[in-house]
C-alpha cells in the first residue's frame, strides 16, 4: 500500500465578508486573516489544495460598486486552486460573469450550465489538479436557483434535477476511467439537503470520495458520511475555514484516513496577509467617500437573525415599502435582507449592503383563496429543513401556522379572517414576480386574470433611501405577524 498525505482547505458563501470583526476581544474573519491562514497552511503543510464552493459575490459595497471585478481581484490574491460558481455569481448577469471569469487567475468550474442551442457548456466542467504525484479531480455543480435568475434567457439552461446531475457526473467520470484519478471531489453549490440526495444517488463504482458544498450556509461540527461519500460545508463568511487532513492510498485510489475540522480564522490561527490588507484599503478608500454618509438612525440595533421567521428588519422594510402605497400588502423576500443586524447608525453603505438586490416592484391582485395557497406553499415542510424562499409581510398580516398538521390555525388581515372571495393588491420584487409559479405554486396566468400586473417602482432602494433620509429614530418590533406552532 502506497499512501500520500493531502490537506484540503475549503470555504463557501464568502458573500463579501472582507473585513475582520471583533469576537471575544479578537479580530475574527476578513480576507487578510483568511489569506494568512491559507498562506500559513501552504507553508507549513505538504500537498495543500484550497477550494471555494461558490457565492463570493454580494454582501459588500466594494463588490457592488465594481460589479464583482473588485471581488475577483481580491480572490486572485487569495489564490484558490479551484472555485465553482454559486447562484449569486450570476447577480450581475451571466454575460458579465463570463467576463469576470477572464479576470480570474484561478480556474472556475461548472458542469451543468450550458447553451441550450447546441449543448455547449459555459464553463470548464472539471479540473484535474496534480499534487505530489496524486491526481485530484474536481467537478463543479450549481444550484437550481440560477434557473430563476436566468429564466427569461431561453438560450441558457442548467441540469438541476439530481438524477440529471448524477448522469452528468457519471458521464465525466466515465470519460476519465483510463486516467489514474486518486481522489474525486464534487464541488457543489446546491445546499446540504441536495448534497445528501446526490450522494445517495451516486453509484459507488464511480468512486466519488468527497462533496464540498455551499448555498445552505450549513455550519458543521463534523462531516456527514452518506453512501460512502463524505460531505462537508463551512458555514458562510470568512470567520472559519474547512480543513480535511487526508491520507490516500494511491494504489486503490481511496481514503484510508480522514480528519476534518472547521477551523476558526482569527488572530490566534493566522497572521494577516499584508498585501491583502493594502488591496482592501485601496478599495475601501475609493468607496468611503461615496458611501460613508449617514442616512438615518434607529432607536436601537435591529436584527434579522433568521430568514424563516418574522424579524425586526423584515417588519421595518416591509412596512416602509407599503406605507403610503397603492397596494395592500408588501410580501418581501427574506433573503433580500442580507445583514443579521443593522443600526443604530445607518450609513448609505449599510443600506446598500443590506438590500443589494435592487430590483423593481410589481403590483398584482390576488383573491383570498389564491393568497392562502401562496402562503401555504411558502410554509411547506421544506421551508424548515432546506433553503426555500421565505417572506416578510407588512403590517396587518397575521399568520399562525401549525407545522405538525401542515396547515393554518389562523390567517388574518387587519384582524379579519381572510376569506376565499376577498381581494388584495400585493407587491413583489421583480425576482419573485418573474418566478411567481415556482415561488408560490400558483400560476401567474391565474393571477393576471384578476388584474394586469404593473411596475409601480423602478428601484426598491430608491424608496428605502428616500424614507430613511426623511425619518430618524426608526424602530420595529416583533409583533406576531408570523407565528409557527
Amino acid at each position: 500500500m502506497r499512501t500520500k498525505q493531502l490537506v484540503l482547505l475549503h470555504n463557501n458563501d464568502l458573500h463579501g465578508d472582507f473585513f475582520p470583526r471583533k469576537k471575544d476581544g479578537k479580530d475574527t474573519g476578513g480576507l487578510p486573516l483568511l489569506s494568512g491562514y491559507v498562506n500559513r497552511a501552504r507553508k507549513e503543510d505538504q500537498n495543500v489544495l484550497y477550494a471555494i464552493a461558490g457565492d463570493v459575490f454580494q454582501g459588500s459595497i466594494i463588490d457592488q460598486e465594481y460589479r464583482g471585478i473588485s471581488t475577483i481581484d481580491l480572490i486572485n490574491q487569495l489564490n484558490p486552486d479551484v472555485m465553482t460558481i454559486g447562484n449569486h455569481e450570476v447577480d450581475y448577469g451571466l454575460s458579465h460573469l463570463l467576463f469576470l471569469e477572464k479576470c480570474a487567475n484561478f480556474p472556475i468550474i461548472n458542469a451543468n450550465l450550458y447553451v441550450t442551442l447546441n449543448g455547449s457548456r459555459l464553463f470548464l466542467p472539471y479540473l484535474i489538479k496534480e499534487v505530489n504525484g496524486m491526481k485530484v479531480l474536481f467537478i463543479g455543480l450549481l444550484t437550481e436557483e440560477v434557473i430563476a435568475v436566468t429564466r427569461q434567457d431561453k438560450v441558457i439552461g442548467t441540469l438541476v434535477d439530481v438524477e440529471q446531475a448524477v448522469h452528468e457526473i457519471e458521464l465525466i467520470l466515465d470519460s476519465y476511467r483510463t486516467v489514474d484519478i486518486d481522489l474525486t471531489i464534487l464541488l457543489t453549490h446546491i445546499g446540504i439537503e441536495k448534497d445528501r440526495e446526490l450522494a445517495e444517488h451516486l453509484n459507488s463504482c464511480y468512486g466519488v470520495d468527497l462533496i464540498i458544498g455551499g448555498h445552505s450556509h450549513t455550519m458543521m461540527e463534523q462531516p456527514e458520511y452518506v453512501n460512502g461519500i463524505w460531505i462537508a460545508q463551512a458555514g458562510s463568511g470568512t470567520g472559519q475555514i474547512g480543513r480535511f487532513d487526508l491520507i490516500c492510498d494511491t494504489d486503490t485510489n481511496s481514503i484510508v484516513d480522514l480528519r476534518w475540522q472547521c477551523v476558526p480564522v482569527n488572530e490566534e490561527t493566522a497572521e494577516p496577509d499584508q498585501t491583502m490588507q493594502e488591496l482592501l484599503k485601496r478599495y475601501q478608500s475609493l468607496t468611503d467617500s461615496k458611501y460613508a454618509r449617514v442616512i438615518t438612525t434607529f432607536q436601537r440595533k435591529l436584527t434579522h437573525p433568521c430568514r424563516t421567521q418574522e424579524t425586526e428588519l423584515g417588519n421595518l422594510y416591509a412596512d416602509l415599502l407599503q406605507r403610503g402605497s397603492s397596494f395592500d400588502l408588501m410580501i418581501l423576500g427574506s433573503g433580500s435582507i442580507r445583514k443579521e443586524e443593522l443600526g443604530p447608525v445607518v450609513t448609505f453603505q449599510d443600506m446598500k449592503e443590506n438590500t443589494p438586490f435592487d430590483d423593481c416592484l410589481w403590483m398584482l391582485k390576488v383573491s383570498g383563496e389564491q393568497l392562502r395557497r401562496m402562503i401555504a406553499f411558502v410554509f411547506r415542510k421544506e421551508a424548515w429543513c432546506g433553503h426555500t424562499e421565505f417572506y416578510q409581510y407588512s403590517q396587518g398580516m397575521h399568520i399562525v401556522w401549525d407545522r405538525q398538521k401542515d396547515t393554518f390555525r389562523q390567517l388574518c388581515f387587519h384582524g379579519s379572517e381572510i376569506r376565499d372571495g376577498d381581494e388584495f393588491t400585493i407587491c413583489l420584487q421583480d425576482y419573485h414576480f418573474r418566478n411567481f409559479d415556482q415561488m408560490f405554486s400558483v400560476k401567474l396566468k391565474e393571477v393576471t386574470d384578476n388584474m394586469e400586473p404593473r411596475i409601480i417602482a423602478g428601484s426598491l432602494n430608491h424608496i428605502v433611501e428616500e424614507y430613511m433620509t426623511k425619518h430618524q429614530g426608526l424602530n420595529a418590533e416583533i409583533e406576531g405577524r408570523i407565528e409557527v406552532i
